[in-house]
């Protein structure tokens, strides 16, 4: 185990299994103490089930902001979108980066330390491949989020950067959604993107272990494609 984070408190959102159990788990390789929270846990869309969240954990130096997801939803025209189904994966998206990041930057600005990491996705710097319109929406709206923490909370020590991840296999809809592309779709899916392979969450717990770092206190407002190199959508 390395140290380099050791002393360090952190907060990873959505961690019941792939990306966000990955970076839990590298967090702690690296020294920090890592409190995990999931849906089941808390309610991260709820203002007030926030601050009663992080009211009872103390100082935190780390937020990961990786909460989201398509909330069950698949895509349809736009016309067909109720209004609950936009406001649902809006809120499990970027509200919940809101409201935590809100609610953590007081202490670090007291403490001039923090970090800031949001996992966005591909889609928020594309397309959404699945057509939801609320979900390629939302994840752009998350990096444009951190560009714009990043230098309201540059001053004080704190760095906010971003992760837009490629195709990680790594919970129920993303093997839903692989095993929906066919051996063909598959295929092509691998043919776009240079490491021929798809990624898996400890390349996204990577990143996240970078930006965490001590070493990278002169990097923020930053979005980084971890996508094994896609040449498409």
């Amino acid at each position: 185990m390395t140290t380099g984070l050791s002393g360090k408190t952190a907060v990873v959102t959505g961690t019941a299994h792939g990306i966000g159990a990955a970076i839990a788990e590298a967090l702690r390789a690296d020294g920090a103490a890592v409190h995990c929270v999931d849906k089941e846990d808390a309610d991260l869309t709820s203002p007030a089930a926030v601050r009663e969240f992080f009211a009872g954990l103390g100082d935190v130096d780390i937020l990961v902001n990786n909460a989201g997801g398509v909330c069950g939803q698949v895509g349809h025209p736009l016309e067909d979108v109720s209004d609950d189904d936009w406001h649902a994966v809006v809120d499990a998206n970027l509200t919940t980066a809101f409201l935590c990041t809100r609610a953590v930057v007081p202490g670090m600005k007291e403490r001039r330390w923090g970090r800031i990491i949001t996992i966005s996705s591909a889609a928020g710097l594309s397309v959404s491949r699945t057509g939801i319109q609320a979900y390629a929406s939302a994840k752009a709206g998350q990096i444009g989020f951190t560009r714009q923490m990043a230098v309201e909370l540059g001053p004080f020590g704190i760095t906010v950067n971003c992760i837009a991840p490629g195709f990680v296999l790594s919970n129920p809809t993303t093997e839903r959604q692989w095993q929906s592309y066919g051996e063909d779709g598959q295929r092509r899916l691998l043919e776009g993107i240079a490491r021929r392979r798809l990624g898996q969450p400890a390349d996204i717990a990577n990143g996240v272990q970078f930006f965490a770092a001590e070493g990278s206190s002169w990097v923020t407002g930053q979005t980084i494609a971890i996508d094994g190199g896609s040449a498409g959508l």
